[in-house]
């Protein structure tokens, strides 16, 4: 069932970790503007709401502090087609993405939380930008020109798991990136950026990160990623948002339908690192063709060698055609409500994974509900895992990026209805 528009909006940590939330969008979609209170239709002759969120400009708030002091703030990004985006410079964080649905109902459908403190405590990776690599490294090591480098070994548990993921325990999610909010006609966004300096994390060479959001009238949020380096170094970046359509507070969303734009996904050993690229056709992971994401639930439990991700998704697929193209990743559909997310992309691969580690002792945040497991569906364009470590070819496309190149990357979420 859908679920209406969360009451907490910009929710601000205060004395004792108290927040103060505000209003979220409401009102229904017209001819592909979000409407609230005390418009007049011409053609209805009706009242047609206007959301105080409809205006050109740019909102920033307090959203809290972390434990080591630092002041984080939230952004809203406001779509003349009904999609809002909020947006914090805490990892550069998307805690809010609301969506119309086919009865004109704005939902929130990502998973996130209300304050940067809960962000800190609970982690996940949720709604952050990855860097400077995502997934899995094995054994925290890689090599350039010959030269070794050791990562911090951050998943170790349970056995045999001995990897670094997601660059380490302070990864760009813990970052607080530079801001600047923009709009280029109909289209509204920031730009956001870092600076990660030699020997950050155990990564070789001072890179410079832009991260560019922007919402477009068409209900369509895109991410272009740059980064340069002074030295030779690896890059693999990602955006790492949970998505259930029906809304963030709905319980699981077993049920959507997703179709993967991959005739392959990656077999793993028991630490989770790549042992080879395998079809999809006769097993659990073909989602050529739309279907439930539990469809297969029972031939994934059958599978010995999925035991170590819970019988479940944590699972690479390799996309149809080139990278550095842009190609459909993915289609989701929410056959309640109606709402559709397709995702593009200019990488090669999409890693997805069912947030099968949480569970209601997280708080929603709409106030009063909690997560559960498999409240949200984790959806990650980016290279392969362990990609350093693989010679490049057609198949594990280079992460190496050296001085004088510029890294480029493109992913959209294209929010839509069906009938």
């Amino acid at each position: 069932m859908a679920v209406a528009c969360a009451a907490a909006l910009f929710a601000q940590e205060a004395v004792q970790n108290q927040t103060d939330p505000a209003p979220a969008p409401e009102g229904r979609v017209h001819r592909g503007r979000l409407l609230g209170s005390g418009v007049r239709s011409r053609r209805s002759g009706g009242i047609l709401n206007r959301s105080p969120f409809m205006g050109r400009g740019f909102e920033a708030k307090p959203f809290g502090k972390l434990s080591d002091g630092r002041e984080t703030k939230i952004w809203r990004i406001r779509g003349t087609g009904g999609l809002t985006l909020d947006v914090t410079d805490y990892g550069g964080r998307v805690v809010r993405v609301y969506a119309p649905d086919r009865y004109g109902n704005m939902a929130d459908v990502t998973i996130g939380f209300n304050s940067a403190a809960e962000y800190e405590k609970y982690k996940m990776s949720v709604g952050t930008i990855i860097g400077r690599c995502a997934n899995r490294i094995k054994d925290g090591k890689f090599s350039i020109d010959g030269t070794e480098y050791q990562l911090t070994l951050n998943e170790t548990n349970p056995p045999p798991r001995h990897s670094n993921i997601h660059s380490g325990p302070n990864g760009w999610s813990s970052k607080i990136w530079d801001v600047k909010p923009f709009r280029n006609g109909p289209v509204a966004g920031l730009e956001l950026q870092c600076e990660s300096e030699d020997g950050d994390m155990g990564f070789p060479g001072k890179m410079t990160c832009k991260v560019k959001y922007s919402v477009f009238p068409d209900n369509r949020w895109r991410i272009e990623y740059e980064a340069t380096t002074d030295k030779p170094t690896v890059v693999n970046l990602t955006h790492h948002s949970y998505w259930n359509l029906a809304g963030e507070a709905s319980g699981p969303m077993l049920g959507q339908e997703i179709q993967i734009f991959a005739d392959r996904f990656t077999k793993t050993d028991d630490a989770l690192i790549p042992v080879s690229h395998e079809p999809v056709k006769g097993t659990g992971f073909d989602f050529t063709e739309l279907r439930r994401v539990d469809a297969m639930a029972d031939w994934m439990a059958a599978q010995d060698w999925l035991k170590c991700t819970g019988n479940w998704y944590d699972h690479n697929f390799v996309l149809r055609g080139k990278a550095g193209e842009m190609k459909q990743a993915l289609l989701m559909k929410d056959p309640v409500s109606g709402r559709t997310m397709e995702i593009w992309t200019t990488e090669p691969c999409l890693q997805m994974f069912c947030a099968q580690g949480a569970s209601d002792a997280m708080p929603a945040k709409t106030p009063g509900r909690r997560l559960c497991r498999f409240c949200g569906l984790a959806l990650e364009t980016q290279h392969a895992p362990d990609s350093p470590n693989h010679e490049p070819s057609d198949d594990w496309p280079t992460t190496i990026l050296r001085p004088g190149e510029v890294f480029r990357s493109t992913t959209e979420y294209r929010f839509g209805i069906s009938k």
